[in-house]
């Protein structure tokens, strides 16, 4: 990402500094913070899984993707499997799964980034 660290880094550092936090304007912006990081890493894992795809065979892009639990369904074209497969590997890093616990924190709070009238 950049000489702070890597997504998995911030994220994890921001949901352990977000636990105790209380007051709804900080939680906003600690979501805030933590979805543009989360923006960020899956768009590192996307360039990364397209990168690693390019050259795998239809066969092995299918073994890889029900590895990942993201199998190709019926009708599905190549990208769409790729596409799947990305949001797979993203959602069992840990770096989604400490923005899914900050998510956690701040919806217990009553704090979501889209605003109720939205909904």
């Amino acid at each position: 990402m950049d000489a702070m660290g890597s997504p998995t880094e911030l994220l994890l550092e921001l949901a352990a500094s977000s636990r105790h936090l209380q007051d709804p304007a900080e939680l906003t912006a600690a979501l805030q913070t933590g979805h543009h990081i989360w923006c960020a890493g899956l768009a590192d894992v996307q360039r990364a899984t397209h990168a690693d795809c390019r050259g795998l065979s239809d066969d092995a892009l299918s073994i890889r993707c029900r590895e990942a639990g993201a199998p190709w369904e019926d009708g599905a074209s190549r990208s769409e499997a790729i596409s799947n497969l990305v949001f797979a590997l993203w959602d069992a890093s840990p770096a989604a799964m400490a923005y899914t616990a900050l998510e956690r924190r701040a919806s217990a709070a009553g704090v979501c980034l889209i605003p109720e009238e939205d909904v």
